[in-house]
């Protein structure tokens, strides 16, 4: 059944955003096409097990939550020597040609009810272009959500044989009575031989419900790197994917989360081999505590033409009390018999042994459970090869273990 479009939500809402953003009439045209196509579309799909939904979507109040007329942020950007990086409405002035294009040609904005209602709504982004031949790093965007709902969209380009290291951060800033609604969506278009690292760092208010995805189209020889962080919210949909599109195109895609209280983590990853000689590694750990919950899911599909394919998944979940859940579906969906894959996936408790190994050295039980968290953290910190941004996520890991 689809969600109903919520009441004060109109074309006339839409209008007035896009009006007062001095948008083209083409982008209004794909403001209204998404809004049209509200009525039909699902919210997405969610694991479900014999007499459960993992995650129910369907309880989330659009109506009270979705406010975008008044959608404030506060949004700092910083840029790299040869790298545009623009507030999206003015990358619309200097690189319109370059954003009619390429937006909504890597996310399809009728994917599910989500995504279309982000299309339909989006009061900020960020243009990044990384013309042919530019190396950059230290390009940033910190992303402060002032507002009762906040509809981003973020879209990266980058030219053949060029490359960049992008890190977000998105947190919550003005105090707001009640429940909020952020909402994300990134389009990475990599060109040939190109390089693209994206670290996303989410730790927005425990009031917020957070929804992203951000998806890559991979050229040939073209490599995207993924970094997904997600410590806050109260429920967080986070799906990160990449079509690997060009030979010899490679991913890697790395997941941490930590929940308590009653946080909720729905984490999905998703590569699909649709060329020749392609490679994908998908890395995701997590930390339940108290009653918060997780559910993961891990897809790597290879295609019939993917021949030569290289394809891992690992995850692992740590439960520190009998109360958190957790469920995960790695999945291999494999059409082309050259192909090297594997995936599996853990859920567990902290180790008896371990602790009583630690406890019996004087280590007090808090210290040494600590301790044991940090170093469980440790093999996907070692695959963020971005030293600012495994440091930024190591600090708030023991920030909350000093909670």
């Amino acid at each position: 059944m689809s969600t109903q479009l919520p009441a004060n939500l109109s074309e006339e809402t839409v209008r007035q955003i896009s009006e007062d953003r001095d948008e083209p009439e083409w982008l209004l045209e794909t403001r209204l096409d998404a809004l049209s196509a509200l009525e039909e579309l699902e919210l997405p799909d969610v694991i479900q097990t014999p007499g459960r939904r993992w995650t129910n979507l369907e309880q989330l109040d659009f109506e009270a939550l979705v406010d975008p007329l008044n959608a404030a942020d506060r949004t700092e950007r910083v840029t790299a020597e040869g790298v545009e990086v623009l507030p999206l409405v003015e990358a619309l002035d200097e690189y319109e040609s370059i954003v009619r294009e390429r937006f909504g040609s890597v996310v399809d904005f009728k994917t599910n009810y989500l995504t279309a209602l982000s299309a339909a709504l989006f009061t900020t982004g960020t243009f990044i272009y990384v013309p042919e031949d530019v190396n950059a790093e230290d390009v940033k965007i910190r992303a402060e959500m002032n507002s009762r709902s906040l509809f981003s969209h973020t879209l990266v380009v980058t030219e053949k044989s060029s490359s960049v290291t992008i890190l977000e951060r998105v947190s919550t800033g003005d105090a707001v009575e009640g429940e909020r609604y952020f909402s994300n969506l990134v389009e990475i278009d990599a060109g040939e031989n190109s390089y693209v690292q994206y670290g996303s760092l989410q730790n927005v208010d425990e009031n917020t419900y957070a929804y992203t995805l951000k998806r890559a189209d991979a050229g040939t020889y073209a490599t995207v790197n993924w970094i997904e962080g997600n410590l806050g919210s109260r429920l967080t949909r986070s799906d990160v994917e990449t079509e690997l599109n060009g030979d010899a195109s490679e991913t890697k895609i790395v997941g941490a989360f930590f929940g308590h209280g009653d946080q909720h983590f729905d984490v999905n990853a998703r590569v699909w081999h649709n060329a020749e000689h392609t490679t994908a590694d998908l890395v995701t750990r997590g930390v339940l505590d108290d009653t918060a919950r997780s559910v993961y899911e891990g897809v790597q599909h290879v295609g019939r033409e993917a021949w030569d394919t290289n394809s891992y998944q690992r995850e692992n979940t740590l439960m520190l009390s009998d109360e958190s859940e957790a469920d995960a579906s790695p999945k291999l969906i494999i059409n082309n018999h050259d192909t090297e894959a594997s995936h599996a996936a853990t859920v567990g408790q902290v180790d008896k042994e371990d602790m009583f190994y630690m406890t019996s050295r004087s280590i007090p039980d808090q210290v040494a459970r600590n301790m044991l968290v940090e170093g469980f953290f440790v093999p996907v910190l070692e695959e963020i090869d971005v030293d600012e941004f495994r440091e930024d996520l190591a600090e708030l890991i023991s920030s909350r273990l000093r909670a």
